[in-house]
């Protein structure tokens, strides 16, 4: 590890040890947000600390390891110890450049989850309708929650359009690389000939809350509309205009709510999102300037980039980002079972900052 990524750890540590102190300190404890916001960040370091009382260990049994290999007697169970533990070094040293990889704000927190039917006619609202499925059944996978906040059913079956917010911890850490345009080949119920055709569907994920980016919006942006609920609720919802649809005129971003009976419900519930869809555009604009190569789109609601391909008559899904990935596991995948992709996209995204932090260095 080259010394300037060593001294950073160091600063962790030095950091664990302040936070540790304004812990034990009266004024901290008598602080209910202090003390919770110190008691988080010490928990975030703390694995900084455990990663480095190991790697010192793993050192002190290799210094004894090769002072054994002077004994003939001891040799060769010396060398397996040296080998073990410069495997355990270079197991570790991976532990601890991951914990100098900057941490996203968002990523313990719940998201919005939009699916829309894109180029295929009848065929893109199905398919829209088979990923809502999927990211549904793999919330329930995760015991997260899932509230749909507005739905606009295909023709045939899927939607047009659908929007619901997923809550639960960690939500947006897994599901934030699937922003993109999803694209699907298959053969279509209502097609005789047994063609293959290709049809899409934008997927955008936002997170709810975003902290340290705040976000003004004036009442005079807003334009406010009120309709009647087509959703669930009975005849009450029917028959009062108790939906809302807010448009910010500047930025053209039109959210709706529906799901509740009263008007003023359906109005916050829309302003928290179009605020989330406001700090999400803010910061896609910055992370693009800074970084216009990122393969994975972080967080960008990037819906014009083809991210992935389901092939049905191969069985096959392929993620374009990533060289190699391709499961041929595709019914597998579409009943939720998403954490094979998951887990190497959050890989690819580590292995990336990793090589971004050793640059900057």
């Amino acid at each position: 590890m080259i010394p300037s990524l060593r001294r950073k750890l160091e600063a962790l540590i030095e950091r664990r040890e302040e936070v540790e102190r304004l812990l034990a300190d009266p004024g901290t404890i008598s602080d209910a947000d202090r003390f919770r916001d110190l008691s988080r960040e010490f928990s975030q370091l703390e694995p900084v600390a455990t990663a480095l009382a190991a790697e010192s260990q793993a050192r002190r049994d290799l210094s004894n390891a090769q002072a054994m290999r002077d004994d003939p007697e001891m040799r060769e169970l010396a060398d397996e110890e040296i080998a073990s533990s410069t495997q355990r070094l270079q197991q570790l040293e991976g532990e601890l450049l991951a914990q100098l990889v900057p941490k996203d704000a968002r990523d313990e927190g719940n998201l919005y989850l939009e699916v829309r039917a894109g180029t295929g006619g009848d065929e893109a609202a199905i398919f829209a309708g088979d990923l809502y499925r999927m990211y549904a059944r793999f919330a329930e996978r995760q015991g997260w929650r899932v509230e749909v906040e507005s739905a606009n059913p295909g023709e045939h079956g899927g939607f047009r359009e659908i929007v619901a917010r997923v809550e639960g911890r960690g939500a947006y850490s897994k599901l934030k690389f699937e922003s993109g345009t999803h694209r699907v080949q298959r053969v279509p119920e209502t097609e005789s000939q047994g063609r293959i055709h290709t049809s899409a569907a934008t997927v955008a994920i936002i997170a709810e809350e975003a902290p340290g980016v705040p976000i003004e919006v004036n009442p005079a942006d807003l334009r406010v509309d009120t309709f009647r609920s087509s959703g669930a609720g009975g005849q009450h919802v029917n028959k009062t205009e108790s939906a809302i649809r807010i448009t910010h005129v500047p930025s053209g971003i039109v959210v709706e709510s529906q799901t509740e009976r009263s008007q003023h419900a359906n109005r916050d519930k829309a302003m928290k999102r179009l605020k989330a869809m406001l700090v999400e555009a803010d910061i896609a604009r910055r992370e693009a300037a800074q970084a216009q190569d990122r393969k994975l789109q972080v967080g960008s609601g990037d819906r014009s980039q083809r991210i992935r391909t389901y092939n049905f008559p191969q069985g096959r899904i392929t993620d374009h980002r990533v060289e190699g990935l391709t499961l041929y596991d595709l019914p597998h995948v579409l009943e939720g079972n998403l954490d094979a992709l998951v887990e190497r996209l959050q890989r690819e995204h580590q292995a990336d900052e990793l090589a971004r932090l050793t640059e900057n260095s």
